[in-house]
């Protein structure tokens, strides 16, 4: 285990700024998930950690030591790839021994620390077989495998589960935190997959542009987005956003949505300090709601009337969307609790409600 620390970190290719400032710290043991999009930074500053990419300026720093000018293989990381570069004419035995041969560990260490890892890794019965005998979990197995056998002080993982199907991504999602809570290592994960950071990190760094948009737990990130970039960027469906007013009502301070055929609809009982409501008391905001904000309102609860334009069921709960404001607005229903074409009066949790500043997009407190 090893903490980590990232220190206005910059990366530029001539005038094109990558990486533009970039600090993070994380703890022994942690696991740090880095979010974004393709061509956000993310894979850059983890191919900086790891020793593949040069630092134009600032430090990263592992167990104290400063490591810009340290090569890739005297960092003690191990680092495990979208691809699993296995040698196809190796068995899964020799794949994972590959490195430590070259190292010199002695034969019997290399087939104790090669037992540990299957049975880790449950591919016992995996180690005589070649790569091409193998699905693609398994093969992401091997590559862990061989990750594992070196002990390193720091994981890094760069999109390790893109290149499998649906079902095999949620089993190797569970492969790895069944891992890092039975080694306790410090792992840095790259994706695009907001649903893998969610499920897997301590924390998750969200990524737009080279800069760090939010850096938090991963249900702060969901439920108190730092802007609307990340608002939209995570949750499945994203968070809506709805421009409206904050106004003063008649059961104290409102929000108020205009509707494209005439009309408002009023949400009260936000939550805003006291300082928000004076700042921005009578004056535009964004609403964000998460689908699940919504719920079919009980007799006598407050609610909005919502013309059910679409239903998507899904199973667990039905997605139904409608327009709020001005803007497509979709809410997670119960299943078969609502059709389209009919209306559908709907209560909103007005604690889990965020405002957004419109011309910043920076979250209001």
């Amino acid at each position: 285990m090893a903490t980590l620390e990232i220190d206005r970190v910059r990366k530029a290719y001539g005038t094109m700024e990558v990486l533009k400032e970039v600090s993070i710290s994380i703890g022994s043991g942690e696991f740090l998930v880095l979010l974004g999009p393709s061509g956000c930074g993310k894979s850059t500053l983890l191919n900086m950690i790891a020793g593949l990419e040069g630092i134009t300026d600032g430090q990263i720093r592992i167990d104290g030591d400063v490591v810009n000018d340290l090569s890739p293989k005297d960092r003690d990381i191990a680092m495990v790839f979208q691809s699993y570069a296995l040698y196809p004419t190796m068995t899964v035995r020799q794949n994972i021994e590959f490195g430590m041969k070259i190292r010199g560990i002695p034969a019997v260490e290399r087939d104790k620390s090669i037992r540990e890892a299957a049975a880790l890794l449950q591919m016992e019965h995996l180690l005589d077989r070649r790569p091409s005998q193998l699905s693609g979990g398994q093969r992401q197995r091997v590559a862990m495998g061989r990750a594992i056998v070196r002990n390193p002080k720091l994981f890094l993982f760069d999109e390790p589960l893109s290149n499998l199907d649906a079902k095999l991504r949620v089993d190797m999602r569970t492969e790895i935190k069944r891992l890092h809570q039975r080694l306790g290592t410090t792992i840095v994960y790259v994706t695009h997959d907001q649903i893998e950071a969610m499920t897997l990190a301590s924390r998750v760094a969200v990524m737009k542009d080279g800069i760090v948009q939010h850096l938090d737990d991963p249900q702060v990130v969901y439920d108190r987005p730092a802007n609307v970039y990340v608002a939209r960027f995570v949750g499945s469906p994203a968070m809506n956003i709805i421009p409206g007013r904050l106004v003063d009502g008649a059961e104290g301070l409102e929000l108020e949505m205009d509707e494209p055929k005439g009309g408002t609809s009023r949400i009260s009982g936000a939550a805003v300090s006291e300082a928000a409501r004076r700042r921005y008391a009578g004056r535009p905001v964004l609403v964000g709601i998460r689908p699940e904000g919504f719920s079919l309102a009980e007799p006598g609860q407050q609610a909005i009337q919502a013309a059910i334009e679409v239903v998507e069921p899904t199973g667990p709960d039905t997605l139904a969307m409608f327009t709020m404001g001005g803007v497509e607005v979709i809410a997670r229903l119960a299943p078969r609790s609502a059709q389209a074409g009919q209306m559908a009066s709907l209560a909103v949790e007005t604690a889990k409600v965020v405002l957004f500043d419109p011309q910043t997009e920076i979250r209001i407190d």
